[in-house]
């Protein structure tokens, strides 16, 4: 039961994200622009945010917590703009299901990496048969959604 809640929150952001593809690809369509399609739903996400911190009373962080702060903990923004990016121009081209599961799998493989190495900041978790078999199993899957 533990599993079940947060399960079904992160398969609602699942919903999320293959909803919000589609409607940004079709704001690119009414807008003509993917560059301000990105924009729009950046702008949109940006005031959410802004709402939530708000609601929750949250005060800015003090500025020594920026300072100290890795450069590269501040690069989420950008790797947002590039998969929005690239997802308003792929998605017409190749469909929801197709982009999804590709994205996935990109996800699924580039996280296998960063825990067998440890990147910024992940404890090491080695590659192993079984994430060997499952990432096989993911790229077999690909296929067959792709078809």
């Amino acid at each position: 039961m533990l599993f079940l809640i947060p399960a079904a929150l992160a398969m609602l952001a699942g919903i999320s994200v293959v909803t919000q593809q589609i409607v940004n690809a079709n704001l690119r369509s009414a807008l003509g622009s993917a560059a301000w399609s990105g924009f729009a739903s950046y702008f949109v996400g940006l005031a959410c945010m802004a709402a939530l911190a708000v609601a929750l009373r949250d005060p800015p962080p003090a500025s020594a917590l920026l300072l100290r702060t890795p450069w590269w903990a501040w690069t989420g923004g950008l790797f947002g703009a590039v998969f929005i990016g690239l997802a308003i121009v792929l998605v017409p081209q190749l469909g929801a299901a197709a982009f999804i599961v590709l994205v996935v799998a990109g996800q699924m493989l580039a996280s296998v990496a960063f825990d067998h190495f440890g990147w910024l900041g992940l404890e090491q978790r080695p590659l192993d048969v079984s994430r060997l078999l499952g990432i096989f199993l993911l790229i077999g899957g690909v296929i067959l959604i792709r078809r």
